[in-house]
């Protein structure tokens, strides 16, 4: 259970590194409990538009 819940942890942060939420070298972000992560990338994911900037259609 707890390597289960590493790997979620890991994968959490990765992907609120890519998006520019955090920054890698950020030590709270390594710091967080796994709900707070969750809570974060919920967080994060509803204040962006579906459509925005990440494999959508671009009109310039």
């Amino acid at each position: 259970m707890r390597r289960s819940d590493d790997k979620k942890r890991q994968k959490l942060i990765n992907k609120l590194i890519f998006l520019n939420v955090y920054d890698k070298d950020d030590q709270q972000l390594y710091e967080m409990s796994l709900s707070k992560l969750k809570n974060e990338y919920r967080r994060y994911r509803s204040q962006i538009h579906p459509h925005g900037e990440y494999g959508s259609i671009q009109f310039v």
